[in-house]
């Protein structure tokens, strides 16, 4: 049977680290049997690894195409792979699947991280052979001595929190469709296996459930990615959206994000794009090309929301509580990172490499669907995202005792500045000329003066990108005008940018007696392209 994963992917290293495959050209047992106790004894809980049989490897790293496998082969070299796995104390079985690459045969041999650590194996293969634990060491399976085998006794017994099975909830709260849209998505073998075997067996298949049939239930991990409502089992289990108008904190909304724990970082992130983030554009002076910025880059938002999915306890009733403030975003999940990384560490470091991690079956579900990249990635990816957009360094924080993590991005400071300031100088006199041609031309009331003032406080770049767009293409359907800008139509945006261009009269409908008209379109008034000379 096929294993869930890309087989493609799992050989080029892309959604599993290095250090947990390991190539061999031929069959060569001794070797073999050292590296699959070393990743069931997982000492790091990076979630076991993978003997890829058949493959060379230059620098730990695949040598394609396959040398491959005898077909001829097969078949024995599978029945030694359980032999070696009887050899090894306590009883572990990796699970065992053959492939075709580029026309060569490989086996593939899946080690997950086992139960009842620490195992050992026999140094050799000989009838005198000694019984040591193994453990890896970068691309190597070495014996566990002094310190490292202290560490691994300690973690006898001691099975990370997604790994183990959920008291609460029998089989039927995961979910087939749920399951065979990842297996889709990642493009596994495995998908058109799971319209023919059992749903038990896929479930294991997958080590999202355990136990014999009369009593087979899911794991945490399973609960999280393949149940509708994870939060009926594990509670609060969902990611909390606090958006602040102000910062008093006494304004507010709130959004709940619900759902398999994918769901619910994808949903989140959507919000994001659509409704916080921002283009902004300066033309500068003398220059050709205008300086493109956002107020949050994309990228350090998605990782640091990936990394709060990713690292936080699930045993805690805690949710991933995210703070959207007028001048930064904060993201906190509990607990804090797992030692030796503390408050000191998070200061002072761009590149934090943890020696274990809290959720290794979570981290493995999430890099398959790319959301989510390798070990001790994360840190870089953020810090590069925002310097090179031109923010202010993230902050990662803790406390002594390592009771929450708490990033927070800030909001590029030019974006503070509803407009663009010009080299120039025009920005200075912008808000008067545009007062003065409402005083002059149109006679407004003081009323309406103070309400256009107030609209002119929130004119911005993207409102600016629509002037343009109107300007150069003609009257517009509103659709056409918020895709321009990488919008959608919802009431917020349409309050946020249309609504204050109508009212200051830079814009103008098409058919004014019937608003909704599905016919009605959009068009610049002599006003709004006099700001445009202004301010372009």
């Amino acid at each position: 049977m096929a294993l869930p994963i890309n087989i493609e992917d799992l050989i080029n290293g892309q959604t599993v680290e290095w250090e947990r495959i390991e190539f061999k050209r031929g069959w060569n047992p001794e070797e073999i049997i050292h590296t699959l106790c070393a990743f069931a004894n997982d000492l790091n809980n990076w979630g076991g690894g993978y003997v890829i049989v058949g493959v060379e490897e230059d620098k730990g790293k695949a040598v394609l195409p396959p040398f491959g496998i005898n077909p001829a082969d097969l078949d024995s070299i599978q029945g030694e792979v359980l032999q070696l796995a009887y050899q090894i104390l306590p009883n572990y079985f990796p699970l065992i699947q053959p492939y075709v690459i580029s026309g060569k045969h490989i086996l593939v041999i899946w080690c997950p991280a086992g139960d009842n650590r620490p195992y050992t194996a026999p140094t050799t293969q000989g009838k005198q052979a000694q019984r040591y634990p193994y453990i890896r060491f970068g691309s190597r399976s070495i014996i566990a001595k002094d310190d490292n085998l202290r560490r691994l006794q300690e973690l006898t017994a001691r099975t990370p929190f997604d790994d183990r099975i959920n008291g609460k909830a029998h089989l039927n709260a995961l979910d087939l469709g749920l399951i065979q849209a990842f297996l889709q998505e990642v493009k596994s073998d495995l998908y058109e296996e799971s319209k023919r075997i059992s749903f038990a067996d896929l479930c294991r298949r997958m080590l999202i459930a355990k136990g014999p049939d009369e009593a087979i239930q899911p794991l945490n991990v399973g609960v999280l990615f393949f149940c509708r409502e994870p939060e009926k089992y594990l509670e609060r289990s969902w990611i909390e959206l606090v958006i602040h108008t102000d910062d008093s904190g006494r304004s507010f909304t709130e959004k709940y994000f619900k759902g398999p724990l994918h769901h619910q970082l994808r949903a989140i992130l959507d919000y994001f794009k659509a409704n916080v983030i921002q283009e902004q554009i300066i033309k500068v002076s003398k220059q050709a090309e205008a300086e493109r910025f956002y107020n949050y880059p994309f990228a350090a938002l998605e990782e640091a929301l990936a990394n709060a999915v990713y690292h936080k306890s699930y045993e805690l009733s805690k949710p991933i509580e995210v703070q959207l403030w007028p001048d930064r975003i904060e993201i906190l999940s509990y607990p804090g990172p797992v030692p030796p990384v503390d408050a000191q560490i998070l200061k002072q470091n761009q590149r934090i490499v943890a020696r274990d991690y809290r959720n290794r079956r979570i981290g493995d579900f999430l890099k398959e669907l790319r959301l989510t990249e390798g070990r001790g990635t994360g840190f870089p990816v953020i810090y590069r995202s925002m310097e090179a957009n031109g923010s202010e360094k993230p902050l990662f924080e803790t406390d002594a005792q390592s009771t929450y993590f708490l990033t927070t991005l800030f909001k590029r400071e030019e974006l503070t500045n509803q407009v663009t300031n010009q080299a120039d100088g025009k920005f200075s006199v912008l808000h008067e000329v545009i007062r003065h041609m409402f005083e002059e031309e149109q006679k407004l009331t003081p009323k309406q003066i103070e309400k256009a003032r107030q609209n002119l406080e929130k004119l911005n770049d993207t409102m600016i990108q629509m002037l343009q767009f109107l300007s150069e293409e003609g009257p517009k359907k509103k659709k056409e005008i918020f895709n321009h800008v990488g919008m959608t139509t919802q009431t917020f945006n349409t309050n946020q940018y249309l609504i204050p261009m109508l009212e200051l009269g830079l814009i103008q409908p098409t058919i004014k007696d019937r608003p909704n008209s599905p016919l009605q379109r959009y068009l610049i008034t002599p006003l709004g392209k006099n700001v445009l000379t202004i301010i372009v």
